[in-house]
């Protein structure tokens, strides 16, 4: 039986509220508009950074565009609390040797998984250098992208660098839907391929 991230995220935020708890955590973040739902909805509840490392998008002119726009988001939004943008910074390099043999492979196959590895491994990093009780991503908000594979990524790393991870699917509760409509009203550009060269091929 598949489980209900979205359940138990909202279990998990209603007991903290009982116990008068707000965790620290490190949420990585694709895109200014996937983050915008994002921050909206964890921002009462947690004491946020966002790190931005995408090493798939390989083309530096896409990447500080997105990089910028998740900037000023977080400038422009109102929060419930003050919510800093870290750099895991650029690395084409490692993403090409790690698909490598994978670059055939259809958008959401393989070489999807070992992106999102990458990505939650270095979030993961993060959270326990910064002293973060979880760690998350903003990818399950994507229509495109299977929830199921990505958090059990996630429980992967949270065993292996012994930090916990925040399993979740954005894009229920018309999370998608309601970053569309923020990603509207502060003119948030909009990419229409996840960032790497081979899903933009």
């Amino acid at each position: 039986m598949d489980r209900n991230y979205q359940k138990e995220l909202d279990a998990l935020i209603e007991n903290n509220k009982k116990d008068n708890i707000t965790p620290k955590l490190m949420l990585h973040a694709c895109c200014a508009c996937c983050l915008s739902y994002v921050l909206e909805y964890l921002s009462p509840h947690f004491d946020i950074s966002v790190l931005f490392y995408n090493p798939n998008i390989t083309e530096p002119k896409e990447y500080e565009h997105r990089l910028a726009e998740v900037r000023r988001l977080v400038s422009e939004m109102s929060l419930d609390r003050n919510v800093v943008v870290l750099e895991g910074g650029e690395a084409a390099g490692e993403f090409f040797n790690a698909v490598k043999g994978l670059e055939k492979e259809p958008e959401r196959g393989s070489r999807c998984g070992v992106c999102f590895e990458m990505r939650l491994k270095k979030t993961a990093q993060f959270a326990l250098e910064n002293g973060c009780d979880y760690f998350a991503t903003t990818l399950t908000i994507s229509p495109l992208k299977n929830s199921s594979i990505i958090n059990s990524i996630g429980d992967t790393v949270s065993k292996e660098y012994n930090v916990s991870y925040l399993g979740s699917d954005f894009k229920k509760k018309n999370g998608y839907k309601r970053s569309i409509e923020l990603s509207k009203q502060y003119n948030l550009y909009r990419q229409n391929y996840c960032g790497c060269v081979f899903s933009k091929r």
